[in-house]
């Protein structure tokens, strides 16, 4: 015969699981979620930063404007060569002619996560050189890192050419 102390004992856990079980989910459920970047802004910043990059690069030239945008792990995929990653990526900057062409872009699209942390634009660049008529067309993708301090920094960035007028 079962002791009545212990049907008491067996009754209340029974009873305390299903207690703690409910003290855990309306924990659970009072927990504050972090709030979801403001998307429309976050987009239109991310824009903005890739037009800025694009206007710097006309100004300055392209090498020392992926420089300044490029994060300190940044990677460029460029075709033929192998992913450029970091300190690499500025070396091969550094050793490129950008004397005889002027590089510029026109972002089409920006998307941000909805932690507001990373994004990409995407649209169509042309190569314009110095001592032609004519432009190189193509299209691009950059994904960016929002830093400690807001600002958006280049993490990678790859394109294709030969795209045609780019319209």
């Amino acid at each position: 015969m079962i002791s009545p102390l212990w049907v008491t004992f067996v009754f209340n856990f029974a009873v305390m699981k299903y207690f703690l079980l409910f003290v855990i989910i309306c924990a659970a459920a009072c927990t504050p979620v972090a709030k979801p970047a403001d998307g429309g802004a976050a987009i239109s910043e991310l824009l903005s930063t890739d037009k800025a990059f694009s206007e710097r690069s006309v100004a300055v030239g392209m090498n020392k404007a992926y420089i300044e945008y490029l994060d300190s792990n940044g990677v460029l995929l460029r075709p033929q060569q192998m992913p450029l990653l970091s300190a690499d990526a500025v070396d091969y900057l550094i050793q490129q002619n950008d004397k005889d062409f002027t590089l510029s872009w026109k972002p089409e699209k920006a998307v941000v996560a909805s932690s507001g942390d990373l994004g990409y634009t995407y649209g169509y660049y042309a190569v314009q050189p110095s001592l032609a008529d004519t432009s190189l067309y193509g299209t691009y993708i950059s994904i960016w890192k929002k830093q400690y301090d807001g600002s958006w920094k280049l993490v990678l960035n790859s394109g294709n050419n030969d795209i045609g007028s780019g319209n």
